[in-house]
């Protein structure tokens, strides 16, 4: 049997996904208020310059992939219009819930789809622009979901790959001490969850580095990557264009 890992915990690539959902159906309830708290609030202008870079027009199709509380949604939702689309998808019941709801209160009906990344449910060619944003590193066999990916979006389209990534080395030392001492903390008074929070730390630490994911998007099928580092690469920004 293959193995992948969770965290830093050796398991069955079998098993991966059913931990992960554990993870996110524990803090689904919490984790915009986590987002927020954990990263200071950055998170929002992190997604709202992911936003900027899509440069989506009346019209365009939009795929979100592990949307969850649907922040990239609607916010793409607002820049297609009536005459687009934004598909707004998540693989974990609770999350994709929990967006829908959020998007139903502010008045945005969305088509939402529990789906899996590494299989989408998706013709050939289908959209303008793909997003996933803090869920590639959760995924068991991400070459597989970036070639779906890749799959769905027209010949021009555009993927962005929204993610933590390394960070700059003479931040390595506090960004660390922030992670797994406070991070967990933090996890255990505002969610009740140390454990996932743990282990959402760990996960970072394992999700492959800008230069190696750009590589990644190369083979599934992405004729130029760009990358835009963010915060002194906690996060980083890939951005795909299909051949």
């Amino acid at each position: 049997m293959s193995s992948t890992h969770f965290g830093f915990e050796t398991v069955d690539e079998t098993q991966k996904a059913n931990r992960v959902r554990g993870v996110f159906d524990s803090v689904a309830s919490r984790y915009d208020i986590m987002n927020d708290l954990m990263s200071m609030g950055l998170h929002r202008a992190w997604k709202a310059y992911t936003v900027a870079v899509a440069n989506l027009k009346a019209g365009d199709k939009v795929l979100d992939i592990a949307g969850g509380t649907g922040d990239l949604a609607r916010a793409f939702a607002r820049k297609v219009g009536e005459r687009g689309m934004v598909v707004h998808t998540d693989i974990n019941e609770a999350m994709l819930r929990t967006g829908r709801e959020r998007l139903l209160d502010e008045g945005l009906v969305l088509p939402t789809n529990l789906c899996d990344a590494e299989a989408l449910p998706y013709k050939d060619n289908s959209f303008d622009l793909v997003s996933v944003a803090f869920g590639l590193r959760n995924m068991t066999h991400k070459d597989l979901a970036l070639a779906e990916m890749c799959r769905v979006l027209r010949p021009g389209g555009r993927l962005l790959v929204l993610e933590f990534s390394r960070i700059a080395e003479p931040l390595r030392k506090p960004y660390d001490w922030y992670s797994f001492k406070v991070l967990p903390r933090l996890g255990q008074m505002i969610a009740g969850d140390a454990d996932s929070y743990r282990y959402l730390a760990e996960s970072i630490r394992m999700h492959p580095a800008q230069a190696e994911l750009k590589a990644m998007m190369k083979t599934a099928g992405f004729g130029h990557v760009d990358v835009h580092n963010l915060t002194g690469g906690v996060v980083a920004l890939h951005v795909g264009i299909k051949c």
